[in-house]
């Protein structure tokens, strides 16, 4: 079962329609919590410019990661 987006610390895209040069199709995204977003039907991702931006949680499907991944991933940025 795949957790809540407002939960997961990453989230795959799958939909870049309109954000080309800010969003991948197939590329993990690192996920920072938002609750106002999250209220709105929106997530929070740092995108391909390093910035972290809203995005339609339509775009996005969120995976758990083991935590040694998630460590190693986060150790990098």
């Amino acid at each position: 079962m795949k957790p809540p987006l407002a939960q997961s610390h990453f989230a795959i895209c799958l939909n870049n329609e309109g954000y080309p040069a800010s969003l991948e199709v197939g590329k993990l995204y690192q996920v920072i919590p938002d609750e106002q977003a999250s209220t709105n039907g929106l997530i929070r991702i740092i995108d391909e410019s390093g910035e972290d931006y809203a995005f339609s949680v339509d775009r996005f499907y969120a995976i758990e990661l083991p935590e040694y991944v998630e460590v190693a991933l986060l150790s990098t940025r």
